[in-house]
């Protein structure tokens, strides 16, 4: 049986500090934005085939934006709105 992708990663989660317009009441403002972190593990898994070692080599550490909307800083507005214009995804070097 193949080994699934998240065999092959560390997860874990963090929060990045990002600068963001609000497209309503256009005021700017610094959100946390959650993110989820899959670091690649140091050794191949147990009870991996050759298929499983080929896709071991070429996988990366990455970032994936785990949270795709705001809430508007400014207390007269509130309004939900979209994280445009900002990476949902961020490859990592080691």
């Amino acid at each position: 049986m193949p080994l699934d992708e998240r065999d092959f990663y560390l997860e874990s989660r963090t929060t990045r500090k990002i600068d963001l317009n609000c497209p309503y009441c256009r005021t700017q403002g610094s959100y946390e934005l959650p993110w989820v972190v899959r670091k690649k593990k140091g050794a191949l898994p147990r009870g991996a085939d050759e298929r499983d070692r080929a896709k071991f080599q070429k996988v990366q550490s990455y970032m994936v934006l785990a949270q795709d909307k705001v809430a508007c800083g400014n207390v007269r507005c509130r309004k939900m709105f979209d994280v445009s214009g900002t990476k949902t995804l961020a490859f990592l070097t080691d």
